[in-house]
C-alpha cells in the first residue's frame, strides 16, 4: 500500500487539540494517529502530509525536523466557511538512503492524485518538487509548474538531484511531459545571466520579485499551473526567519498567503508544497505561524474554485476576437461567472498539448491585443507548440 510510507502525527500534536475550540481546523481534520490509525480517505479533497527529509537540502540542515511546530499552529486556527474535507496523514521518514524518500514521496502523491486528492506538502528541501512532478508520469499528461523562488534552481546537468539542481532535472526528463515552468519572485543577483537567458530561450515565464508583488501580474499564472512549489526562503528573513538561506529582501506574509489563495483557487492546481522550513531558525515559531496561514489561504481558495476553466460550456463564455495586421486572428474568452480572461491558441491537430490550448491571460491581455501589441504568454505558448 502506498500510504505506508506514512508515519502517525506525534501523540502530543494530537493531544494538544484538547486546548483548541471544539470548532477549530485541527478537530474537524481526519487525522492519522497512532490509536485510531489511517483515516479513510473516500471523502477527502485535501491531504496534508510532511517529509522528514534534509540530506539534499542544500545549506539548510534540518528542514525535514519538528514539523509538528507547523501542525500545532495550523490546527488551532478556525475554518471559514467551508465544505472541503481535510485529512492530515502523518509524515514520511527519512529512507536508509534519500532515494527511498524521493521514492516514498512520489508514492504517496501518485496514489493521492489518483483518487482526486490535492496534497499539500509540508517540509523537507526544495528537491522534492522533483518527486512530486515524477508522481504525474503515471497521469500520461503533460503539465504546468510554479516555483515561487528567489532562485532558478537550475544547477548543472552532472550534479545530483539536490535543492540547488532539481530544475534541470526536470527539464532534461525523459520523458519529458513539462510543457511550462515558471517562477515567480526570482532575484536578479541569486541567479546568473546564463540561467536567464535559458529560461527565456526555453520560453518559460519568470517575474522578478518587484514585477511579481503586483499580484494580478501572477495570477494567470498560478490559474494555469499543475503543481505549486513553494521555497520559504522567497519570504523575507524578517517575515519567516525558519531558512538557513533567508535573504533581507522577498514576499511579505500577505503577499505570500495571497500567492497561496490564488494557488487555491485555480481549477488546475493537483498538488501545493512548501519547502525548506527549518524550525532551528524559528524565532517565537513565526515562521510556522506562517505557514500555517499559508496553507489555510490555500484551502480557502479550493473551497471557492469557481469552475470556470473553459470549456464546459461556451454558453458561460463571452468571446472576443482581435484580427492582427498580420490577419491572423486571436480568440479571447471572458467567465461571465468571475469575469476571469482566457487566450486561445488554435491548434491545427488534436495532439498531447490540447489541455494547454487555453492559456490564461488579464484583461490587459486583450486590450494589447487590440492595439496590435501581440500578448506574450500567447507567444511563448505558440512556440511551445510548434
Amino acid at each position: 500500500m502506498d500510504f505506508q510510507f506514512l508515519t502517525p502525527i506525534k501523540d502530543s500534536v494530537v493531544a494538544h487539540l484538547v486546548l483548541h475550540p471544539s470548532h477549530a481546523l485541527g478537530s474537524s481534520m481526519s487525522l492519522h494517529t497512532l490509536q485510531d490509525g489511517f483515516p479513510d480517505l473516500d471523502t477527502i479533497s485535501i491531504a496534508i502530509f510532511g517529509i522528514e527529509e534534509d540530506r539534499n537540502a542544500i545549506d539548510n540542515m534540518g528542514c525535514g525536523e519538528d514539523l509538528h511546530l507547523i501542525r500545532k499552529q495550523l490546527y488551532q486556527l478556525f475554518p471559514g466557511n467551508w465544505k472541503t474535507s481535510i485529512a492530515d496523514l502523518g509524515n514520511i521518514v527519512k529512507g536508509n538512503m534519500i532515494e527511498d524518500t524521493y521514492f516514498a514521496a512520489k508514492n504517496v502523491i501518485e496514489a493521492l492524485l489518483k483518487k482526486n486528492i490535492i496534497p499539500v506538502i509540508i517540509g523537507g528541501g526544495q528537491d522534492f518538487t522533483y518527486s512530486n512532478y515524477k508522481a504525474y508520469d503515471a497521469l500520461e499528461q503533460t503539465v504546468n509548474l510554479v516555483c515561487v523562488d528567489s532562485r532558478f534552481d537550475l544547477g548543472s546537468l552532472e550534479d545530483e538531484v539536490n535543492s540547488k539542481s532539481y530544475l534541470s532535472k526536470i527539464i532534461m526528463q525523459q520523458p519529458n511531459n513539462l510543457f511550462n515552468y515558471s517562477n515567480i519572485g526570482y532575484q536578479t543577483y541569486f541567479n546568473s545571466q546564463e540561467e536567464i537567458a535559458l529560461l527565456e530561450n526555453l520560453y518559460f515565464d519568470s517575474f522578478r520579485l518587484g514585477e511579481a508583488k503586483n499580484l494580478e501580474t501572477v495570477e494567470p499564472i498560478l490559474r494555469d499551473a499543475d503543481i505549486v512549489s513553494i521555497d520559504i526562503g522567497a519570504v523575507r528573513q524578517s517575515e519567516a526567519p525558519a531558512n538557513n538561506n533567508a535573504s533581507p529582501n522577498g514576499f511579505y506574509g500577505e503577499e505570500i498567503c495571497a500567492i497561496a489563495r490564488y494557488a487555491g483557487i485555480s481549477d488546475k492546481v493537483t498538488s501545493f508544497g512548501i519547502y525548506e522550513y527549518n524550525a532551528k531558525h524559528d524565532n517565537n515559531y513565526q515562521t510556522a505561524h506562517l505557514i500555517a496561514q499559508m496553507i489555510w489561504y490555500f484551502i480557502e481558495g479550493v473551497n471557492y474554485r469557481a469552475k470556470d476553466y473553459p470549456f464546459s460550456t461556451k454558453e458561460n463564455y463571452q468571446k472576443f476576437t482581435v484580427v492582427l495586421e498580420n490577419d491572423d486572428p486571436i480568440n479571447f474568452y471572458k467567465s461571465h461567472k468571475t469575469g476571469r480572461w482566457w487566450i486561445e491558441i488554435n491548434l491545427l491537430t488534436d495532439n498531447k498539448y490540447k489541455r494547454h490550448a487555453l492559456i490564461p491571460c488579464t484583461y490587459k491581455d486583450y486590450k494589447d491585443a487590440v492595439e496590435q501589441v501581440i500578448p506574450e504568454r500567447w507567444y511563448k505558448g505558440m512556440k511551445k507548440m510548434i
